[in-house]
């Protein structure tokens, strides 16, 4: 509650120093509209943007589902499997290494203009950062409990499961909160490549018709939702590892 109210009020006091400053050299309202503008946008067109927030937020909720697992189980993978690092790991930094946009339109004729082409974005740009951010837990595990395991005669799965995934939870908790904070972007991105509805979308319209207070609205939308979304993932992943030290 501390976190939200410092946030709140760092908020404010942006807001007020940009109004102030819209009074003072009152720009072109197309250029830079005042918060009290995008507010008004918010209150008017409530409706159209809370449908167009609504698809939003299910391709970012499904990208990070998939993503999440996609990233989980390639990690599992290169922690039981050690050619599988060799093999595959240069392959998925290589993938990672292409620009966003590169790929965007390739998803688009791939997969559609519909939710698929921007769920697989968003679990695109999600799935690295949780897989690279596990595998490292996995292999950072404690070698006084993989000795302890050893002297039980554990098998190598036994291993992985019991003792080294549950060492490497605060590892994959730290990759789901950068998760978090990237799936709305790739969920605009295919927006921006190749939609008819979505926050993208509406940012995309608003842009050609100079309704800059109207893109405002749907960024304010689309940082709120993020926020709220990175403040779940945190909740979760404390109450996955509520040993994991804070500091």
């Amino acid at each position: 509650m501390r976190l939200v109210f410092r946030m709140v009020a760092a908020l404010a006091a942006v807001a007020a120093c940009w109004q102030v400053a819209v009074w003072l050299f009152q720009p072109p309202r197309f250029i830079l509209p005042g918060p009290v503008a995008v507010v008004s946008a918010l209150v008017e067109q409530r409706q159209y943007l809370g449908v167009n927030a609504s698809i939003t937020l299910v391709e970012i909720l499904l990208g990070l589902a998939f993503g999440a697992l996609a990233g989980i189980v390639i990690a599992l993978l290169v922690g039981a499997i050690p050619a599988f690092r060799h093999v595959v790991w240069p392959l998925l930094l290589v993938l990672q290494a292409l620009p966003v946009f590169a790929i965007a339109p390739l998803l688009v004729l791939w997969f559609g203009f519909g939710l698929a082409s921007k769920v697989v974005m968003a679990s695109l740009i999600i799935f690295f950062p949780v897989a690279s951010a596990f595998a490292d837990g996995l292999q950072r595990t404690n070698r006084d409990l993989l000795d302890a395991a050893s002297l039980t005669q554990a098998t190598p799965l036994a291993t992985l499961l019991l003792v080294r995934v549950p060492s490497a939870l605060p590892s994959l908790g730290s990759g789901l909160r950068v998760a978090a904070v990237f799936a709305p972007i790739g969920a605009v991105i295919g927006e921006w490549v190749g939609s008819s509805r979505g926050l993208g979308f509406v940012m995309l319209q608003a842009n050609a018709r100079m309704q800059t207070e109207t893109m405002f609205a749907a960024l304010m939308i689309l940082a709120a939702l993020t926020v709220i979304l990175r403040f779940l993932v945190d909740a979760l992943t404390r109450r996955l590892t509520p040993w994991a030290p804070e500091t």
